[in-house]
């Protein structure tokens, strides 16, 4: 563990050097992210402006929703997104022999090699439409309800990760998984603009346990708004327990099967 640490904190320095050299592109990715921050807020005001509750949640819950939703895609392309989307590319071009040969752990470095300090504005930014709300929905922060929040965004991080791991280990297995990646956007966009709490029936069977993605901005909001069961919230643990489980098997799993480009 003591080991793994120092070389993510190796792969850090070694990107915020590379960063020195070419700034362009950390202000490149602040004005992307920033600009994804600001269509996100249109569609928001679009959407739910004219409205005061969407089922039975208000437009305050819905902040902190879409605030939380933008939290979790800013921890994404912040820590790992670019590290994770380049394994299909690596996988076919080959470079993937220069990670399974090395000492180190392939996903450890895969996951770690490619963050984008760029992407850190967002956070703060997701941060102030969370804070307002919270003060439209007049919730009292308290040190408890703060820490199982941050506890639940962290969880749903990982969760997110987990499928997009999953997503981009099926091309180890197949010849093409295009179209299966193809499906992430509409799934991630649909899920960002309709919390979980309304799909009902199938679409609810689908979204929670099939592709997660309908809890990982709805629980913690559900937390903060204290409208979470505490059936909802283990049920909530489970997934994220099951699918990171299933995540780090079916990557060993298809690592066993990859077929390196000089064989």
């Amino acid at each position: 563990m003591r080991r793994n640490l120092r070389f993510v904190l190796l792969l850090i320095k070694l990107k915020l050097s590379h960063i020195m050299v070419f700034r362009l592109s950390f202000f490149g990715g602040f004005f992307a992210d920033g600009m994804l921050f600001l269509v996100q807020l249109m569609a928001f005001s679009a959407i739910y402006g004219h409205v005061d509750t969407i089922g039975n949640w208000s437009r305050g819950q819905m902040l902190i929703f879409i605030g939380t939703f933008s939290m979790l895609n800013g921890i994404n392309m912040l820590i790992y997104f670019f590290g994770v989307n380049s394994i299909p590319g690596k996988f076919s071009s080959g470079e993937l022999d220069n990670y399974v040969t090395k000492p180190v752990s392939p996903l450890l470095r895969l996951t770690f090699e490619n963050i984008n300090l760029g992407s850190a504005p967002l956070l703060l930014m997701s941060g102030m439409i969370i804070a307002y709300g919270v003060s439209l929905e007049g919730i009292t922060l308290t040190f408890p309800l703060l820490l199982g929040y941050s506890i639940l965004v962290i969880l749903m991080a990982v969760l997110y990760y987990d499928m997009e791991l999953i997503l981009r280990t099926i091309p180890f297995l197949v010849i093409s998984a295009n179209a299966i990646m193809r499906l992430e956007d509409p799934i991630l966009d649909l899920n960002f603009k309709i919390p979980g709490v309304l799909f009902k029936g199938a679409l609810k069977i689908i979204f929670y346990f099939i592709l997660p993605y309908g809890i990982m901005a709805t629980v913690p909001t559900q937390f903060l708004t204290e409208t979470l069961s505490f059936a909802g919230l283990i049920q909530a643990l489970s997934v994220v327990v099951v699918f990171t489980a299933f995540a780090l098997w079916f990557w060993r799993f298809g690592l066993k099967h990859y077929k390196s480009a000089s064989s």
